[in-house]
């Protein structure tokens, strides 16, 4: 028995001097590499959201950018396109104003022969009622002012 004791702490003792101190440093290691492994990891991480907010700070830069390019854009095409309406309302006014004249030029010279054909008339009727005719002047005056 005493032997067995002997034998059992020779070979517990020889076990645990050389087997612990390896042990304990390969636990060691291992917790010194999974602590660097999550520093690692938590830098990574660090990185990555560092380099998704910068990202999402570009997208949304080159997103306002793009708004402002837009609103700007519809600006020079509201511009251009009430330059082009005011160059084609002047033309249709100056078109306006052509046919109006025309017209107006028109109506003076309808009028003008209506008034004439009236006063032709007149003193026709006149000559026939009283057998002498009136003079043109005179049936050209009273034309007019039946007429007006």
């Amino acid at each position: 028995m005493v032997w067995l004791v002997v034998a059992f702490a020779i070979l517990y003792f020889g076990i645990v001097k050389t087997t612990l101190p390896r042990l304990g440093r390969t636990i060691d290691a291992r917790e010194n590499q999974i602590m660097g492994d999550l520093d690692t990891a938590g830098n990574a991480k660090a990185e990555a959201d560092r380099i998704q907010a910068e990202y999402e700070a570009g997208v949304a830069s080159a997103q306002e950018q793009a708004r402002a390019r837009l609103a700007d854009a519809r600006s020079e095409a509201a511009k251009a396109i009430e330059a082009k309406l005011a160059e084609t309302n002047a033309e249709l006014n100056k078109k306006m104003d052509a046919a109006e004249a025309s017209l107006e030029e028109a109506r003076a010279k309808a009028v003008g022969e209506i008034e004439a054909v009236a006063a032709e008339a007149a003193a026709a009727i006149v000559e026939k009622l009283t057998g002498t005719r009136p003079d043109e002047a005179e049936a050209s005056s009273a034309a007019r002012a039946a007429l007006a």
